[in-house]
């Protein structure tokens, strides 16, 4: 499965919040640096979604705030 996921670093808070055309925006604590946000957005990932970290992966926008993730649910 694929999501579009907006990301919002350096939030006071952590959330998800789901857009009505299916994406996701991800509110993260860890500032975009050295991958920090991008480690935070698949731990939260995993944990929504109920798969392991390494089910995860970023398709595109690794260095951007719009991303494409894949997610492999079929274990």
């Amino acid at each position: 499965m694929q999501k579009k996921v907006k990301v919002k670093p350096n939030s006071k808070q952590q959330k998800i919040e789901e857009q009505s055309d299916g994406s996701l925006t991800m509110y993260l604590k860890s500032p975009p640096v050295d991958g920090k946000a991008n480690e935070e957005l698949i731990k939260l990932l995993a944990k929504k979604f109920d798969v392991a970290k390494s089910h995860i992966k970023i398709k595109s926008g690794l260095s951007s705030r719009q991303k494409l993730i894949e997610i492999d649910t079929d274990m």
